[in-house]
Formats: C-alpha cells, structure tokens, sequence
C-alpha cells in the first residue's frame, strides 16, 4: 500500500510540476511573441514604412482606418526616433508600454494593445493609446 501510495504522489506531483512548467513557458512564449509583435511594428513606424505597420495592426483595427488614412494619420504625427517596449502585462487583454522618443523632443509612453489572429495565432497590435 504505501508503494502505491509512493506511486500516486510521485504521478500527481509530477503532473502538478509538468502543469506549473506549461503555464510558466505559455507565459513566456506570449510575452516573447507580444515584444516582437509590438518591436517590429514601432519599427515599421519608425522607418516611416506606415504599409508595413498596417499589415501588422488587427483586422478590427483595419477596419476602423483604411491604409490610407492610416498612413495620412501617421505622417501628420510627430516623428518617433527611438523607442523601448516595457513589460507585457496579460489580464483580460494584452498591453505593452513603450517609451518614445520624439525627433522634435520630448518622450511619452504608449500603451499598446494586443489580440491573438485567430487564423495565424500571431498577435498583433489592435490599438496605441498615449
């Protein structure tokens, strides 16, 4: 009875380590995807490659501006020459902060926010609020 017992714990613990394990890596698997996903798109804006940046933002997203308008709304807004993406935070959505910098001065902090392509599992960037 207690190699049995021995056997139980050693099962149930080791599924309980082997959960624990998938939730820390599926953590650190969307706040990798979530810094690249928002690093190459301020580096599309950046680079004043505003078709690029579009093709990055989430269909709702593209349906609320066309290309057009999203680049003629770019281009009016000031110039961004360097950028730091914060810490990932995952709650109910995914938000990442990035630290600009302005090429006529000045610096702010962007929120940026997230969603999953439900066809590609990719994240893209469905909204920059500052």
């Amino acid at each position: 009875m207690g190699v049995a017992a021995l056997a139980l714990l050693l099962c149930c613990g080791g599924g309980t380590v082997a959960l624990v394990g998938l939730i820390v890596t599926g953590a650190e698997a969307i706040d990798e995807q979530a810094r690249i996903a928002v690093g190459d798109y301020f580096e599309a804006v950046s680079q004043q490659d505003f078709g690029a940046a579009y093709d990055m933002l989430c269909a709702e997203a593209q349906r609320r501006e066309s290309a057009s308008e999203f680049a003629r709304r770019l281009a009016t807004e000031p110039e961004i020459t360097a950028y730091e993406v914060g810490q990932v935070s995952v709650t109910s959505r995914i938000v990442v902060p990035v630290e600009v910098d302005y090429a006529r001065g000045g610096e702010d902090t962007l929120r940026v926010s997230l969603n999953q392509d439900t066809g590609t599992g990719e994240l893209e960037v469905c909204g920059v609020e500052g």
